[in-house]
């Protein structure tokens, strides 16, 4: 009898984003077993821009992080893996166990047996470097648009500003979750003096990395509880703001720059 064991390859998507696969798992491993992004990124063969970006977000789309780092100098990458991360490798085997059963199963019996099982795993990408799983708060509706506020996280809301229209097809209320989307070059750094009177969508952290190219700079900024906003901004901005890895920095963007999704 023919073996039909089938290997299967299991992606796990949040708010239509990719959180984790087989070699974001396999990063999480390494950083528990090293310790350390850059030593967990060398182990993998991953560049160490390649691995700081996977922890964002993977941080970044789950309600705790799965990591917490600790930068010491440019290239440090201290980690530690929360009990988050490990809960979220020991269900990924276990889906990627059950889905091998599943195409298996495909295998030998073929998909009229199977009905609707694979179809959860169906989902869709943006191009949105920050992304971010949010609970609506309030629906504040006008005339003309609609403002919606948007919880990150007990420290950390979102205000956004859609239309009517938009609003209605999203069926947005209080509870509803969602997913806020924010393309980079929207976010913009701002000087302390700014961002004291900025009253909505002000983030204040620290620069985990500074990125210069010859025109933009890439701007990671950790603004706490496992949450990371990224910014390209001109360059000439960051240098006369002085932002520099490790130092205190805020940015800010405009409510009608987010983009809300729901499923």
């Amino acid at each position: 009898m023919a073996d039909h064991k089938i290997d299967a390859y299991l992606v796990l998507r949040s708010g239509g984003r990719l959180l984790a696969g087989r070699d974001r798992i396999h990063l999480l491993e390494a950083v528990a077993e090293h310790g350390s992004i850059s030593k967990a990124a060398k182990a993998m063969g991953l560049s160490y821009k390649t691995a700081w970006e996977a922890v964002d977000a993977i941080n970044n789309l789950l309600p705790t992080p799965a990591f917490l780092t600790r930068t010491s100098g440019r290239v440090g990458g201290a980690a530690d893996i929360t009990p988050e991360g490990r809960r979220l490798i020991t269900v990924f085997h276990r889906l990627e166990e059950h889905l091998t059963k599943i195409s298996t199963l495909i295998a030998e019996e073929g998909l009229e047996e199977i009905g609707d099982a694979l179809l959860w795993a169906s989902g869709f990408k943006v191009s949105a470097r920050n992304k971010f799983i949010v609970e609506v708060v309030n629906v504040r509706r006008w005339p003309v648009d609609v403002e919606v506020e948007l919880k990150v996280s007990d420290d950390h809301t979102i205000h956004a500003t859609i239309t009517n229209a938009a609003a209605e097809q999203l069926d947005l209320a209080p509870g509803r979750k969602a997913l806020a989307l924010i393309k980079a070059p929207f976010v913009r750094l701002v000087t302390p003096d700014e961002a004291s009177k900025l009253r909505r969508n002000v983030f204040r952290g620290v620069v985990k990395r500074r990125v210069d190219a010859e025109v933009h700079s890439e701007v990671n900024l950790d603004i706490g509880g496992g949450k990371t906003i990224v910014a390209v901004v001109p360059r000439q901005d960051a240098e006369d703001l002085e932002i520099a890895e490790n130092a205190e920095a805020a940015v800010t963007f405009e409510a009608d720059h987010v983009i809300i999704a729901v499923q």
